[in-house]
């Protein structure tokens, strides 16, 4: 009697440790960077209509963030808006003795986020760079209104915060008065808000404030694909390896051009238009 039901109950275990594991198995979990939070949801929702026993949860936080996670083994998934620094890549090598996957998914061009009300439609690299870092002060310095510049950014901890810091402002740091916004929504909200500011994000993002020309160069999917527009970059997937199970099969789905249809619907651009 008593050994039928100890192998009752150990029957019991292992019903319950396949159930769980095949949930889990079932279950995709991304974080990382914000600017791709609402590409990344729409894959997902996508992704899931055709794949109803499916499961994908989608969290933004920032690119740092999201290494850090998938570091420490809590996504399947991060989404990142730049390359791993050499530091996150050692980080993950000396957890698990290899340096993660890169899946490139979309193109993206950062925008310039100023107000409607705003005289200025045009601005130069240069003058990018000097205005996030001080060197310009006011709209009246480039022949706008006599309006003190508010600029707004993401936080260090952003994958976006990072690249226009390395590649706009050559490394400098940014102003002491700039404010600084957890999201893209936040940045264009306060931008709406404030006619002298001046924030940036992904060009996926319209919400009615203006998108400034760069160079002269507007931020146009086809000047992107061109390599026109000067502020371009890639979006990418990391995993700690090469991706297995029902995370291989969403990557693949998303980089298929079915998923990239999505890409391009989300106000990307797609990867296979880039040649």
């Amino acid at each position: 009697m008593i050994r039928n039901f100890i192998l009752f109950i150990l029957i019991i275990i292992a019903a319950f440790a396949c159930s769980y594991n095949s949930a889990k198995e079932n279950i995709i979990f991304i974080k990382g960077s914000d600017t791709m939070f609402l590409l990344t949801k729409n894959l997902s929702d996508e992704y899931m209509k055709t794949h109803p026993f499916v499961s994908i949860y989608v969290e933004g936080g920032g690119t740092e963030l999201g290494v850090k996670s998938l570091s420490n083994g809590e996504t399947d998934i991060c989404t990142a808006s730049r390359p791993l620094k050499p530091a996150e890549v050692k980080m993950i090598a000396d957890k698990y003795s290899i340096i993660g996957m890169q899946t490139l998914i979309a193109k993206d061009a950062l925008s310039i986020y100023l107000n409607p009300k705003n005289q200025i439609d045009n601005l130069t690299l240069e003058q990018l760079r000097k205005i996030f870092t001080c060197g310009i002060s006011n709209w009246s310095e480039i022949n706008g209104s006599d309006q003190k510049i508010l600029p707004i950014i993401r936080p260090p901890n952003s994958g976006t915060h990072f690249y226009f810091k390395e590649h706009i402002l050559d490394g400098e740091e940014y102003c002491e008065n700039a404010v600084v916004k957890s999201t893209t929504n936040e940045i264009i909200n306060e931008v709406l808000q404030h006619e002298n500011a001046i924030g940036y994000g992904g060009i996926g993002y319209k919400e009615g404030v203006i998108h400034a020309k760069i160079n002269g160069i507007s931020s146009t999917e086809e000047n992107v694909i061109k390599n026109l527009y000067p502020i371009s970059r890639y979006l990418s997937f990391y995993t700690l390896d090469t991706p297995r199970g029902i995370v291989n099969d969403f990557i693949n789905w998303v980089v298929s051009p079915d998923g990239q249809k999505v890409v391009e619907k989300s106000g990307y651009i797609s990867i296979w238009l880039n040649k």
